[in-house]
């Protein structure tokens, strides 16, 4: 309910994203969607999270209302790339890159939780120019800054110390977010995943832990990309909180970059479909 000037009342209307929780979930599944809410509840706070709206209860299942976006990056650069033989302008990835900064720092310092699945994917943009991180379902708990479970995330944007077991023992911190990261923008930057197709652990292994991380040769944040991808078992930062000060970050918090412009421009372009949330206003 929202009241006019001239004190009338008038109903508001918020399009929203209903994720239905069964009440058959497996136990693990359902430790996933918990965790998830909770990150979300807790971060209404955060511009660079995605927003929690409320939940109802039917018929024995729960149904969580969250704000609705209108494409990942991973289905966005794919257009780009693929369909329009283009590239993301610089300018673009440095807001990206900001507002997820912001996200894992808001994380870190008031939640004491690293996202773990930092990944294209679970990174959405709308038509208003908001950038926002999601996914928090195997967020792991920080203790003395450390996280210890091994298994948790996307296998291919894992940090070196969470693929090698010698290093993984000791348990790791909020390094490997910015490590998968550093990935996710070289993706965004140049269209492909940094490494060729791996098959087997193994392979991994051998190219992330022991190998050269992959180097960006072009965009005037080619320093910045390859710094956030350094190996990290020579580790220059302690936390994410340092990159919040680095001129590259600095800039782009300065500067105005219409993203929304760029984002419908894109979206505009892409055939309608009534069912993927890609093609939602």
């Amino acid at each position: 309910m929202n009241t006019d000037e001239d004190g009338l009342k008038s109903d508001v209307f918020v399009l929203c994203v209903l994720q239905r929780i069964r009440s058959t979930v497996d136990e693990k599944e359902q430790k996933q969607l918990l965790m998830d809410l909770d990150v979300v509840m807790r971060s209404s706070d955060c511009p660079y999270i995605v927003q929690f709206y409320g939940a109802l209860f039917r018929e024995g299942d729960c149904w969580i209302c969250m704000e609705l976006m209108s494409t990942s990056l991973d289905k966005f650069y794919k257009y780009v790339y693929c369909a329009l033989d283009d590239v993301i302008p610089e300018e673009i990835l440095g807001k990206i890159t900001l507002a997820t900064v912001k996200a894992l720092n808001h994380l870190k310092e008031n939640l004491k939780i690293i996202h773990r699945d930092i990944k294209p994917s679970n990174i959405l943009m709308d038509r208003k120019g908001n950038i926002k991180l999601c996914d928090f379902g195997i967020s792991g708990q920080l203790v003395d800054s450390i996280a210890k479970t091994r298994d948790a995330g996307c296998r291919p944007y894992m940090a070196p110390e969470r693929i090698d077991p010698s290093a993984s023992r000791q348990g790791y911190d909020v390094r490997s977010d910015v490590w998968s990261l550093g990935i996710t923008l070289y993706e965004l930057a140049t269209g492909r995943f940094p490494y060729p197709k791996w098959n087997s652990v193994f392979d991994q292994l051998t190219q992330v832990v022991k190998g050269e991380p992959p180097q960006l040769t072009r965009h005037n944040y080619v320093q910045f990309i390859n710094q956030l991808r350094h190996n990290q078992f020579c580790v220059f930062i302690r936390c994410v909180s340092p990159f919040q000060k680095h001129p590259f970050i600095l800039m782009y918090e300065e500067r105005f970059v219409d993203v929304a412009s760029y984002v419908c421009r894109i979206l505009d372009q892409i055939p309608a479909s009534p069912i993927s949330p890609m093609y939602v206003d």
